[in-house]
């Protein structure tokens, strides 16, 4: 159903949709900026590299996030009458399966770092599989409650959508959900790097293996940092002021650095998750000495065959 209407009663409303544009447009802007920026490092090490189950989550990852960007672009900017729940529906859809491609580099950068432990790949599984399955059936819920209706007020087309049910509770509990995740990881990581550093100062091995931790390690803690600000932003969005001024300007503006953080951390960090290995890799073969007697991590589907790469 469409409305149209230049009544002043829309006047925040307006305002508020067009914060959220602005925001949209800058992240989209980002993300394209930062894909041009690696793109030759992209050719070089993922497109003319043996293809791989790694190689498909980067681009993947890479490029679902840039189709993502350009529909919450169109979805948001009030001139384009591309406004329907139904692309709504589809970008919390694509947050889902794209989280669960970064759960799976997640373990497979863990796999490596523990030595491939059939433990600690047991487990991170199986705490995989609970969350996504538990994060598929809330969303699958919140989405089948939602409802939409569009406006055209002052000659801009806005959608507004309706969450039925206890859509916020569900909504809470998915971003816990993916909170204790990052955790868990995030303990995993610290764990075995402390242990790794301890056992090299005890011992004369190290160099290229050190070094390939020390990569490893230092994309971790990129893409972990990235969720602070992340979690900070969800807890205001989360927030019982939420619906007591739903079109605040300050609240909107809070929204649409939620969004930048979020897409960044997915979209930007998530995809040199595997880059930073492959420039790293990239290195060592390009000096034959440490390339020819190196014994380092390897980070693919097998993980340790004398290199360190994704």
């Amino acid at each position: 159903m469409s409305l149209a209407s230049n009544d002043l009663f829309f006047g925040p409303f307006i305002k508020a949709s067009r914060i959220t544009s602005y925001f949209a447009v800058a992240s989209a802007v980002g993300l394209i900026y930062d894909w041009a920026l690696t793109f030759g490092q992209e050719v070089e090490l993922v497109w003319k590299k043996r293809w791989s189950f790694m190689t498909a989550l980067y681009l993947s990852v890479r490029y679902v996030g840039i189709i993502y960007s350009v529909i919450r672009v169109l979805l948001f900017i009030p001139v384009t009458a591309v406004v329907s729940p139904g692309g709504y529906v589809a970008l919390d859809w694509i947050d889902i399966v794209i989280n669960a491609m970064l759960g799976v580099v997640m373990i497979t950068r863990l796999y490596a770092m523990y030595q491939r432990s059939s433990n600690v790949l047991a487990f991170l599984v199986i705490i995989f599989l609970a969350i996504n399955i538990a994060d598929g059936v809330l969303a699958g819920i919140v989405m089948g409650d939602i409802s939409g209706e569009m406006l055209i007020l002052s000659g801009m087309y806005q959608c507004t959508i309706s969450f039925g049910g206890d859509s916020v509770l569900l909504g809470s509990m998915a971003w816990v959900l993916a909170t204790v995740w990052q955790v868990v990881t995030l303990c995993f990581a610290v764990w075995i790097t402390v242990k790794h550093f301890r056992e090299l100062r005890r011992s004369s091995a190290g160099g290229i293996i050190g070094d390939c931790f020390t990569v490893l390690i230092k994309t971790h803690v990129l893409y972990f940092v990235s969720f602070v600000p992340i979690s900070c932003f969800n807890l205001v969005y989360l927030s019982p002021t939420t619906s007591v001024e739903p079109y605040s300007m300050k609240w909107h503006i809070y929204a649409g650095f939620l969004q930048i953080s979020s897409l960044a951390g997915k979209f930007v960090l998530g995809p040199r998750l595997i880059l930073g290995v492959r420039v790293y890799h990239a290195k060592l073969l390009a000096d034959s000495d440490a390339a020819t007697g190196m014994t380092s991590i390897v980070f693919q589907e097998r993980v340790y065959d004398g290199k360190c790469s994704v």
